[in-house]
């Protein structure tokens, strides 16, 4: 009985004890802190009180604030960081789709260039579409440096394909071809006699028999140089077509092109007749180089007249 006595009675005093020092806690937390706040400009003092409790909740949230504050600062930071990520990606993306899409019509092209089969048709029909020109960052670019600079390559590649074809284009259609009318040859080039009194004499060309009024078309394409009188060659038209090459066509009966005007193969310039120092209708063809009279029959193709290209 006694022990149960003296376990009560200690029970009983740390009861009394937590008690005691619960209120002892609870009047620290609650007494009062005055706080003082010296103006500069002022000489009276700004005096408040506040509970310790108050002071350590104000330092708790203060602290809460400040983490909550610099967590959304460093989320906006990464927010904008992945977002100019995406945009730099979809640019990229939409570059490259571009450029892929430009390789597949330089593809098209050639494959179309390719199914004429002839050099002549193929160098015809080149339009410039084969191809079109195109356009350091950090590790995570998956490779887009590499396969950019792979495509860079290939569009270059694919670029000096077009420029040499249009290279070549641009020879072929400055070099005479065809026959500028559907006539029958009289005289050849070289040395013969002269038609009128039988002196020995030098032909720069060919004399092509054809009916007064015939069509005379342009062999290359080419800018009139000469249009008009001229002596003995009567109406004459001379073509400069670059790369060393024109031609001349005398002896017509008038003429439909002027000085300046572009024209091409196969455009009508005049029309033939026996102007000049002629035995009768016909049309004097000839090719130079550089200058240099050469024999039109290195240019004369199969084809007896040129035509108008379409």
């Amino acid at each position: 009985m006694m022990r149960i006595i003296l376990v009560m009675l200690k029970k009983e005093r740390r009861k009394k004890y937590f008690m005691y020092r619960a209120r002892k806690l609870l009047r620290k937390l609650f007494t009062p802190v005055s706080i003082m706040l010296i103006p500069h400009d002022s000489k009276r003092t700004i005096n408040f009180k506040l509970p310790s409790i108050g002071v350590v909740l104000s330092v708790i949230l203060w602290l809460v604030g400040t983490i909550y504050v610099i967590s959304a600062a460093v989320g906006t930071v990464e927010y904008y960081r992945m977002k100019n990520k995406l945009s730099f990606y979809s640019a990229r993306f939409t570059e490259l789709q571009s450029t892929m899409v430009t390789l597949k019509n330089a593809q098209m092209e050639f494959e179309r260039l390719l199914s004429f089969k002839s050099k002549n048709k193929i160098l015809e029909n080149i339009d410039g579409k084969a191809a079109t020109k195109v356009a350091a960052y950090d590790e995570g670019s998956m490779d887009m440096d590499v396969l950019q600079e792979q495509i860079k390559k290939t569009i270059e590649g694919v670029g000096a394909i077009r420029d040499f074809l249009k290279e070549q284009k641009d020879v072929y259609m400055a070099t005479p071809r065809g026959w500028p009318v559907d006539g029958r040859v009289t005289s050849e080039f070289g040395p013969r006699e002269n038609p009128k009194d039988g002196s020995p004499e030098f032909h720069s060309g060919l004399d092509i028999s054809v009916a007064a009024g015939t069509p005379v078309r342009v062999t290359a394409d080419g800018i009139v140089s000469f249009a008009g009188w001229s002596s003995g060659s009567g109406n004459l038209v001379a073509i400069e077509h670059g790369f060393g090459n024109s031609t001349l066509y005398a002896h017509n009966t008038s003429i439909t092109v002027k000085v300046g005007q572009r024209v091409k193969r196969g455009d009508i310039i005049s029309y033939s007749g026996s102007t000049g120092d002629s035995t009768g209708p016909h049309v004097h063809y000839e090719v130079r180089h550089n200058g240099k009279a050469i024999n039109p029959r290195e240019f004369i193709m199969e084809a007896k007249n040129v035509h108008k290209q379409k």
